[in-house]
């Protein structure tokens, strides 16, 4: 065994992939399709219907098809009106990659506090006046708390997250942002100030990662990726896995193999591999998410990102919810959908991989109907155009509050 490496360490870094998780959960939907799944039966017919649903919506959305990558970037658009992006415009940014930390900092701060709010949650935007909820709630709240300068250990520069201030951040200071409390109840404020703080524990620890050319900062992730680029490409599977490697201990009281933290990993029986792996199912959703949100300002650094259909459609309730309101994924107990389920739940777990795995079989329908291929419509565009909003939108014309057809309990690391 080589100094320090554990021997189940190998096997602990072949999950930190987005073909692992694509591997595992089609093993779910080979046991679903044959009937032995124990919450749920697969209908693959009723995929045609999902298709129908995520076309119309892509069609209304995006009637020239010209839709983009699905990312963290799209909810801080309201209207028709980007807010970041004026924002950028008026900096002085002394080069391309000052503004690709910023970016990075934004959207991993963003991303890791966009798990789900809650039906009851709301955030008043000053600039329309309207109160909004779910997703672009967060992301709007988020962005005014970077840009005010929350994250940010410079008063000269409020367009930063900087480690040591994450590491001070209280849930207090985090409620005020999301003009949470008593009267506008936002699930998991603990959770999301802890995973801050711990966020800016690691990055302080890992200098040779996040502060390659700045003080310690998410955003230094930005230099670590682009020392990996070739000939100014890089995979995005690849930027998966150094996100995987080097947020993974963030995410707190989740499994460990051969000393390295598993992030969004779970067990369900149907995996058999006969190996240290054995009942283990990753989905890395917020990491994928991440690396989905990565790609734009990698893009304007002039750093290419390749093979983006290698990542996977996300683990979460919109997705999910999709399948299951067009009949695709169906409960063998209703009984199920009155109860609230922990993430960590068999029920919940096969709900996840299900998702994942369908996403690939529902991609060609929607590519047939939209007459394109999978160079012109990728997953991450159709997740976009797409899956996502038709899971919001069919969850809101068959429940009032537009809930997911499944209550999950939420800490505020998962969905």
């Amino acid at each position: 065994m080589i100094l320090g490496v554990r021997s189940d360490t190998p096997a602990a870094l072949s999950l930190l992939t987005a073909a692992a998780v694509r591997e595992r959960a089609n093993l779910v939907l080979e046991a679903g399709l044959a009937d032995r799944l124990e919450y749920f039966r697969v209908d693959l017919d009723r995929l045609e219907q999902a298709a129908d649903v995520a076309v119309a919506i892509t069609r209304r959305a995006y009637p020239s098809l010209e839709i983009p990558f699905h990312s963290r970037w799209r909810h801080f658009a309201i209207d028709g009106d980007d807010r970041w992006l004026p924002i950028a415009a008026a900096a002085h940014w002394p080069s391309a990659a000052a503004r690709a930390r910023a970016e990075f900092d934004l959207a991993i701060i963003s991303v890791l506090l966009d798990a789900g709010a809650g039906p009851a949650w709301r955030y008043r935007d000053i600039a329309t006046g309207r109160n909004i909820a779910r997703s672009e709630g967060l992301a709007l709240a988020t962005l005014a708390m970077f840009c005010g300068g929350l994250f940010s250990a410079k008063s000269s520069d409020s367009l930063r997250a900087d480690a040591k201030k994450l590491e001070e951040l209280n849930p207090i200071a985090l409620a005020k942002g999301f003009q949470a409390g008593p009267d506008n109840p936002l699930l998991g404020i603990d959770g999301r100030a802890d995973l801050l703080r711990r966020l800016g524990r690691l990055v302080s620890d890992a200098p040779s990662v996040f502060a390659r050319n700045d003080e310690p900062r998410p955003g230094g992730l930005f230099d670590h990726l682009a020392s990996l680029a070739t000939g100014g490409q890089i995979a995005a599977p690849a930027i998966l896995t150094e996100v995987l490697k080097h947020f993974g201990s963030v995410w707190p009281g989740r499994l460990q193999l051969g000393g390295i933290p598993l992030g969004d990993c779970w067990r369900h029986p149907v995996i058999k591999t006969g190996d240290a792996t054995d009942q283990l199912l990753p989905f890395h959703k917020l990491s994928q998410w991440l690396t989905y949100s990565l790609i734009e300002p990698m893009g304007r650094a002039g750093i290419v990102v390749t093979e983006i259909d290698g990542l996977t459609g996300l683990a979460e309730y919109r997705n999910g919810g999709l399948l299951m309101d067009t009949g695709a994924l169906a409960l063998r107990d209703q009984a199920h959908a009155e109860r609230t389920h922990e993430v960590g739940s068999m029920l919940v777990v096969e709900w996840r991989a299900l998702t994942v795995a369908l996403l690939d079989r529902l991609a060609p329908l929607v590519r047939q109907r939209l007459g394109r291929d999978a160079r012109q419509l990728p997953l991450g565009k159709i997740l976009q155009g797409g899956t996502w909003a038709a899971g919001r939108a069919i969850a809101r014309t068959l429940r009032g509050d537009g809930s997911p057809p499944l209550r999950v309990t939420s800490d505020g690391t998962v969905f």
